[in-house]
């Protein structure tokens, strides 16, 4: 018995001289954290296959929809001619749409306390609102590609803008969108649940991208629903996007724009870390 007791206690005593050997391990930084919680953000795109179809066959659908259904109607030259105006304003569209599911996936990870156990771990806090940020921003590119792409096999083509223009016109839809996807970040932190985000920002989005100029020109619309799309932010980033395209932006309209969203990034950025932390 007093053997047994003396060999059990020499095993403990070496298992805790191994565990004290050695220094412990450095948190993980910054920016190691927010890649981290990219990575887990990119798998949930992976086992969401709605989400991978708002990125691929949602954005064709739209094109093909609108351009050979109403393209003929809506503009004078055919198909062809409404294609040009079209394409621009549907790639915005697509790319916004897709802004809202950062704010379903935080409140999903809300919902299931999966931020407890966030706030237990050695990492950067806001880590879990950077990651999902910049995996969308990855998300807004590859449907921006997916849309070029399909736009130029039905015969799309860039006005002397030519592939600089396309390039700085993502560029600037992509920071448009990171910046408006903290409002729904916001939202995500809030809501009690995905349906409740899904149907708020649809609510917003669905008014504010059909009054706008991106299905037809605003000069064919009464003069009070002109008003409005003058004044829309959508309409704004879809005239910019639509003149680095074609080569007719002008300084005016992309100061405009970025102005814009630097605003909403100013008022809804502290507001959802302010909310974030205290939630956690």
């Amino acid at each position: 018995m007093t053997t047994d007791l003396a060999a059990g206690e020499a095993i403990d005593f070496e298992l805790l001289s191994v565990l004290d050997e050695g220094t412990r391990p450095r948190p993980a930084g910054r920016f190691s954290a927010s890649v981290s919680h990219l990575y887990r953000a990119a798998l949930r795109v992976k086992h969401s296959p709605a989400q991978i179809i708002d990125v691929t066959l949602f954005p064709a659908i739209m094109l093909l929809m609108f351009t050979f259904l109403f393209g003929g109607a809506l503009a004078e030259g055919g198909t062809g001619e409404y294609l040009q105006f079209f394409l621009p304003g549907v790639l915005v569209t697509t790319v916004l749409m897709i802004t809202m599911y950062v704010g379903m996936g935080l409140s999903s990870d809300a919902e299931k306390g999966v931020f407890d156990r966030f706030r237990s771990l050695p990492l950067w806090r806001p880590a879990a609102i950077v990651g999902p940020l910049l995996a969308d921003a990855a998300r807004y590119t590859a449907a921006s590609i997916m849309m070029l792409s399909f736009g130029f096999v039905l015969g799309y083509r860039p006005g002397p803008g030519g592939a600089a223009g396309i390039a700085l016109a993502v560029l600037l839809l992509i920071v448009c969108a990171f910046c408006m996807s903290w409002l729904w970040t916001l939202l995500g932190l809030v809501a009690r649940s995905e349906r409740t985000v899904t149907t708020a920002s649809m609510t917003i989005l669905m008014p504010l991208t059909f009054t706008s100029n991106v299905y037809v020109d605003p000069s064919t619309m009464p003069g009070w629903l002109q008003a409005f799309v003058g004044v829309n932010p959508i309409s704004h980033l879809v005239t910019a996007v639509r003149g680095l395209m074609g080569g007719t932006v002008t300084t005016g309209q992309i100061g405009l724009v970025l102005a814009e969203a630097a605003l909403v990034l100013a008022v809804f950025g502290p507001l959802t870390m302010r909310v974030y932390r205290r939630r956690n």
